[in-house]
């Protein structure tokens, strides 16, 4: 599985590195969409698609999006079966709402959540805090 991703999103990069963490069979392959060469490596998927909502490719060429996404790649490594419960029929349509507010405002909610936190070239780090 492949996941293409905004590594320069506090949020989704910390996601990643613990997805990665968590992969002990080295199913999982994280692409970031800042990568120079991306659109090279990748022409069939839109960036700024992309950009708007999480997107991966699955072993058999299938792209999934969005929650399906987060889902199918905790399920690859075994972890938060809990997940599921966003992909019953009803719930579904609540849980990918939520997902596109949260996808179009990452940005924001990055810097609500992780403050100090900053991320350039897939690398994340914390701001140091300002001495008073």
């Amino acid at each position: 599985m492949i996941i293409f991703y905004d590594a320069n999103c506090p949020l989704r990069n910390t996601e990643m590195q613990h997805l990665k963490d968590a992969d002990t069979k080295h199913k999982i392959v994280l692409e970031d969409l800042n990568s120079c060469d991306f659109s090279a490596r990748y022409p069939s998927v839109n960036k700024n698609k992309a950009m708007a909502i999480l997107h991966a490719q699955l072993p058999s060429g299938e792209m999934i999006y969005g929650l399906d996404v987060t889902y199918q790649a905790w399920k690859t490594v075994g972890k938060y079966r809990w997940l599921k419960i966003f992909r019953l029929p009803i719930i579904r349509y609540f849980a990918d709402v939520a997902y596109l507010f949260f996808a179009k405002h990452r940005q924001k909610i990055s810097q609500l959540l992780m403050p100090s936190a900053q991320c350039s070239s897939g690398q994340c780090t914390l701001k140091p805090r300002d001495k008073q």
